[in-house]
């Protein structure tokens, strides 16, 4: 009895354990919504992080909503761009196996 038969989601990959597979459209937009603006809001926290300490120690005066400006939305539309089709891809990969 081999282990990969009876567990679906070492046949359709996984990453860390997370399987890519049985997702429904809601869920894989829903995903890729959620990827984004985890990337959104990551950027952003460094790039604001970043920007305080290149005031404070160079005594610039960069406004900080250049961070969500510059850094966190293309960040956040490039990871939505590229999440939509990947996860669109499982799920109509997943509709054409069954």
């Amino acid at each position: 009895m081999t282990h990969a038969a009876t567990n679906p989601s070492r046949s359709t990959g996984s990453v860390l354990g997370f399987p890519l597979a049985g997702f429904s459209l809601f869920q894989s937009m829903l995903l890729s919504l959620a990827a984004a603006f985890f990337t959104f809001f990551l950027t952003t926290c460094v790039a604001i992080f970043s920007l305080l300490v290149w005031n404070g120690v160079l005594h610039h005066t960069i406004d900080y909503a250049d961070s969500y400006r510059y850094v966190g939305l293309p960040a956040g539309v490039l990871v939505l761009v590229l999440a939509v089709p990947f996860f669109a891809a499982l799920w109509i990969r997943a509709k054409v196996q069954k």
